[in-house]
């Protein structure tokens, strides 16, 4: 029997072995198990936070843009009021311009006025002056009569009517752009244009003579050349005229011989 108790206490051992072999190895896949699905659950909650910061992101970055968007369209709106402010006021200080054009030419002639319209844009330029006249503390009466013992002697007399009937309408503001559109008007009545000129290089006065002269020969008025230097043009002359512009610039030449060569090498 010996052989035999010991053949079974060995079986014995060697079954109970692979339980507790098979046991560990149950044991070690469930700890797996469990380590897997908890680095699942942290997965989808590192997901889960991605996702909600995105969506803040989002949220905050869609808030930026509208914020942008309401501050542009507000400018844009605030820019397009002072633009049609601002062609109104032009409209109304051409008109004023015109009425005193007009005027003028019935009383002390156009260029007397034209002097003393300029004087009382000159008179403007002076802060205290502007704000004497714009504020609305002052009554029209006041400043009617600050203007009358000022120009009195010193404009034409219909002039001084006329500035104290633009105080009357509100319109003193404007007065510096209605000396602007009234020597607009005498520059053309005189038949004088002013042309903005570019050049390389300085001129002497002789020069700057001869360029005006020519100017004036070619247009068939009397051109005054503002002449300023700008060295880019590299050499020739630039001349503007409001929004025409002469371009006979070396840097113009330059450019157009160089898409010439381009295109030409463009060509099959």
């Amino acid at each position: 029997w010996k052989p035999l108790m010991g053949a079974l206490d060995a079986r014995e051992k060697s079954i109970q072995g692979d339980i507790d072999e098979a046991k560990r190895q149950r044991d070690e896949a469930e700890a797996l198990i469990a380590e897997y699905r908890e680095q699942l659950a942290d997965g989808r909650r590192q997901a889960q936070a991605l996702v909600a910061e995105s969506r803040e992101a989002a949220e905050e970055l869609r808030r930026d843009l509208e914020a942008k968007a309401r501050e542009e369209s507000r400018v844009i709106l605030a820019n397009a009021r002072r633009e049609i402010e601002r062609e109104r006021e032009d409209t109304i200080a051409a008109n004023y311009a015109e009425t005193l054009f007009e005027l003028a030419g019935r009383h002390e002639g156009v260029e007397a006025f034209g002097s003393g319209v300029d004087a009382v844009a000159t008179l403007m330029e002076d802060p205290r002056v502007r704000e004497f006249l714009v504020t609305p503390r002052v009554s029209a009466g006041d400043k009617k009569a600050a203007l009358g013992r000022a120009l009195e002697g010193v404009v034409p007399p219909m002039l001084l009517r006329f500035l104290q009937v633009v105080v009357d309408k509100g319109r003193q503001r404007l007065l510096p752009v209605i000396a602007t559109a009234y020597q607009a008007m005498l520059e053309r009545h005189l038949g004088r244009r002013h042309m903005e000129v570019a050049v390389a290089r300085p001129l002497s006065s002789a020069a700057e003579a001869d360029l005006a002269a020519k100017l004036s020969a070619a247009t068939g008025a009397t051109v005054i050349p503002h002449v300023k230097v700008r060295p880019g043009i590299l050499g020739g002359i630039v001349i503007r005229e409001g929004d025409t512009v002469y371009d006979g610039s070396v840097k113009r030449q330059l450019d157009a011989m160089r898409r010439r060569l381009m295109a030409a090498e463009l060509q099959p």
